[in-house]
């Protein structure tokens, strides 16, 4: 089974526990999303991508440039915590972190939320790679990821009680679209996965291919 076979297995089961109108508030919003063109806009294969420097879960400081020193970096956006599809996604790559580090590479995760969110869910899910703090999106910004909320949608989930207001610094409206990059150590991406649907992720299997490809250009 892929991992994204597992994602809409989920997304089936969790349909019919949401009110209708709720889903299509939801629904609406994926394709407003979809239709705004902004995947195609993103940072894509071939392109240089910004350097951060950012805070991890467990209260270090991480650079791009340092992780780039030593190795290919693995780089996945992330929407936060109180995401389950997000969730999901950081459980698989924990399973494949092993099979990702004995490729030369490096994983590190980055959502807008706060490093306190970003530690209890390194914790929950026993996490051993870093999670990043992009306050503010302005990373995913750079990239091209960051996308605002419509009113509606962002009602629906401050009735859901995801508290976005609190998690994500006083930015409770900016969002990263799910992506995953394969980053060489010049800091060219080689590899890249951005979708507006949040609930497909980039394919483990793929990102493991991207890798051994990079390894046959070295």
């Amino acid at each position: 089974m892929t991992f994204n076979t597992e994602l809409r297995a989920f997304y089936e089961s969790r349909q019919q526990q949401i009110p209708a109108e709720i889903r299509e508030i939801m629904r609406r919003a994926g394709q407003d999303l979809a239709d705004s063109g902004q995947a195609a806009r993103a940072l894509a294969v071939g392109d240089q991508t910004p350097r951060f420097t950012l805070p991890s879960a467990a209260g270090q400081t991480v650079a791009l440039d340092a992780l780039l020193a030593e190795g290919p970096v693995v780089l996945t956006f992330y929407r936060g915590a109180w995401c389950p599809y997000c969730n999901l996604a950081l459980r698989s790559l924990q399973q494949h972190h092993d099979a990702i580090t004995a490729r030369g590479a490096c994983l590190v995760a980055v959502s807008p939320q706060i490093p306190d969110e970003s530690l209890s869910l390194t914790e929950k899910h026993d996490l051993a790679f870093d999670v990043l703090s992009d306050l503010g999106s302005d990373i995913a910004k750079q990239y091209g990821l960051a996308f605002d909320l419509p009113d509606d949608l962002a009602a629906v989930y401050d009735k859901l009680g995801f508290d976005l207001q609190r998690v994500n610094a006083g930015h409770p409206r900016t969002l990263p679209l799910p992506a995953t990059y394969v980053i060489d150590r010049e800091g060219v991406i080689r590899w890249a996965f951005v979708n507006t649907d949040y609930t497909t992720r980039a394919e483990p299997a793929d990102i493991l291919a991207a890798l051994d490809a990079l390894d046959a250009l070295h």
